[in-house]
């Protein structure tokens, strides 16, 4: 799991930040970002656009852009050849080294890479382990508790 320090010294300069949801409505633990994104709704400041961008990230380029941001958190399930729930934060130009395979047909990669041509922002991608990636319309209850914990950690750090 992604630490408090960790997010923090992520977050040290940010001015503006973006945050990303990722993720499939129907295939259960794969909807772990957008679930994230949803329970940072009304519980963060104005600087934070919070965007759910379920499967096609690349759609919501021009309103990140837009709002000109700082820090730009993605956030996503990967297979991460971790136990269900375990999270890391990992910079774009890390993730060929990195052996995370995430879910969705554009690779998150070449979605960061257009992002750094259309901001200056920093990019952070927070990838979580799934469970279960099949049909169904919930998270299991190990990643749906993991979400909580950094959703409540985020709200922590950025309504500050």
């Amino acid at each position: 799991m992604v630490s408090e320090k960790e997010f923090r010294k992520w977050f040290s300069k940010a001015k503006r930040v973006v945050i990303a949801g990722i993720g499939n409505p129907i295939r259960m633990d794969d909807f772990v970002g957008v679930k994230i994104v949803q329970d940072l709704r009304g519980k963060v400041s104005e600087k934070v656009c919070l965007i759910e961008c379920e499967t096609v990230p690349e759609s919501f380029t021009e309103q990140i852009a837009n709002f000109d941001p700082t820090h730009i958190l993605l956030i996503d399930a990967a297979f991460l050849g971790k136990e269900p729930g375990d999270s890391v934060l990992v910079k774009p130009e890390k993730l060929l080294a990195f052996s995370a395979i995430s879910t969705h047909a554009l690779p998150l990669r070449i979605f960061c890479d257009l992002l750094s041509r259309t901001t200056r922002a920093e990019i952070g991608l927070l990838l979580i382990q799934p469970e279960r990636t099949d049909l169904g319309e919930n998270l299991t209850p190990i990643v749906e508790a993991s979400a909580k914990k950094i959703a409540n950690l985020l709200r922590k750090i950025l309504d500050q």
